[in-house]
């Protein structure tokens, strides 16, 4: 049995790390390329963009591991069954159901391994990755003048530029938008050509102007000259500087994310929760103290099949008034009834928001223990699939794998929707997917463990065959008997 078991964990632990670093690649790239705008052309420093795909490549893991994990044991057993090695364990007398005890252990231990994982490092991985994606994101080209662009990188200034030389250098048709707001002073600059350069330090931009006009509008004196005048200068050469201070990449504070479901872990969602909860129920006393005033008004009860004895009791009241007195009156009733209706309105809008953190809270707290889930149930499924269908490699193995990964990821999808809107429970929703996978990983493993051709294609052949043929004898005897 020792030896059994060697030859299936050998078999198994090179293609899970093989296919798990296919998949994290794989899903690298996807995240390069959803991101390649926000990075490409922004002047980052090499390290910048490699930390950002460590850590998007953690984040990652979620959904690489459990797909590796069924691709893994597909091509595992598949490979075993190919090659006569199941049979051949099989005649030795150890079932398939035992023979699955190492890499059950093995699995064990990764879903163990997936949960302390993402309880204690992928909060972690979340913050920085998510922090520094969105400073990646705020960062302004370093293309700072484009052609034919109004350019607003520098606050106070809008340039357009129609040419550049493809050194990038020399600059034509140049314009120059300023507003002062503390002066309200604006000036705009025309200039046929010009040429940029950096200052040594990086701290400043400086356009070398030639050949250009300046129009600056200035306000008048408040006493004795207040309107507006505008001065025209023209110039041979001149040199305007913008402070490139605010171009740099900053980065900001993670304690401003931490606030977010996906930084937390099993304590913090928790006590998230329930400090949450407590401000539901303790905003209940100070909402009926703020409506109980209006309560007066509403102490008859109301009944549809005695409106008119509403409306009696309704005129009775008016003509206690005075008739001068009685639009006052309607007008006050009618100012109290809106202002009755805003004030619910916005109690109501504000426990739907209080009520949607909740279950937010619950569905981060539920994907702790979904992952490791997900492990156990697809290497349920990846197992005995690779044991029926007897092929290794990456071939059919990936597409089973992958099919069955989509109905899972679908499902899961639908469910997390599904209880973040509040229409299902998040224990329900965050927990359907393996609730409906897992009775069909226990068949397949019965299927297999009882050699079933369920995916032999020459049986379904057979089958129809047979139906065909019995079709025509069928139509001979009616025909006979007629």
């Amino acid at each position: 049995m020792k030896k059994i078991h060697l030859l299936i964990l050998k078999a198994f632990i090179q293609p899970f790390f093989v296919t798990f670093f296919i998949v994290m690649f794989v899903l690298l790239m996807l995240f390069l390329f959803k991101y390649i705008d926000d990075l490409i052309g922004k002047g980052f420093e090499w390290y910048v963009i490699l930390e950002l795909m460590m850590y998007a490549s953690a984040t990652n893991v979620a959904m690489a591991l459990p797909l590796s994990i069924l691709l893994s044991s597909i091509m595992t057993f598949g490979s075993l069954g190919e090659n006569y090695e199941l049979v051949a364990i099989k005649s030795a007398g150890v079932s398939l159901s035992r023979a699955m005890y190492p890499m059950i252990i093995v699995v064990t231990l990764l879903s163990i391994s997936a949960f302390i994982f993402s309880d204690y490092m992928l909060p972690v991985a979340n913050l920085k990755y998510y922090s520094l994606l969105y400073d990646a994101r705020q960062q302004k080209s370093t293309n700072l003048l484009p052609e034919n662009i109004f350019s607003s990188n520098f606050p106070g200034y809008t340039i357009r530029v129609r040419k550049k030389d493809p050194d990038g250098q020399r600059l034509y048709g140049i314009i120059i938008y300023e507003k002062n707001p503390s002066s309200g002073n604006n000036s705009v600059i025309f200039a046929k050509e010009g040429s940029m350069y950096r200052t040594p330090d990086d701290s400043y931009l400086v356009l070398k102007l030639k050949n250009g006009i300046r129009y600056e509008e200035t306000n008048g004196d408040k006493g004795y000259n207040p309107r507006q005048r505008l001065t025209r200068m023209r110039f041979n050469e001149t040199e305007q500087k913008f402070d490139l201070s605010n171009l740099k990449f900053k980065r900001t504070s993670e304690a401003e994310f931490k606030s977010a479901y996906q930084m937390m872990n099993l304590k913090q969602l928790k006590h998230e929760r329930q400090v949450m909860e407590f401000r539901l129920d303790s905003g209940l006393a100070t909402e009926f103290r703020t409506l109980s005033p209006y309560v007066k008004y509403f102490s008859v009860p109301h009944q549809t099949k005695a409106e008119p004895k509403t409306y009696k009791l309704a005129s009775s009241l008016l003509n206690t008034f005075k008739p001068h007195e009685r639009l006052s009156a309607l007008s006050a009733a009618l100012g109290e009834a809106r202002s009755l209706q805003e004030t619910v309105s916005s109690k109501i809008d504000l426990r739907k928001g209080a009520s949607n953190n909740i279950r937010r809270t619950m569905v981060e707290y539920q994907r702790k223990f979904t992952l490791s889930a997900a492990c156990l149930v697809l290497f349920l499924i990846g197992a005995p699939l690779g044991a029926i269908i007897r092929k290794g490699g990456l071939g059919l193995p990936v597409v089973v794998s992958v099919a069955f990964f989509l109905i899972y990821h679908i499902i899961s999808t639908i469910g997390e929707k599904s209880a973040k809107d509040g229409h299902v429970s998040p224990v329900i929703g965050m927990w359907v997917a393996i609730v409906v996978l897992t009775p069909l990983g226990l068949f397949l493993t019965y299927k297999a463990a009882t050699d079933s051709a369920i995916f032999d294609v020459d049986v379904y052949k057979k089958f129809f065959l047979r139906l065909v043929q019995k079709k025509p004898k069928e139509n001979e005897q009616t025909a006979l008997a007629n």
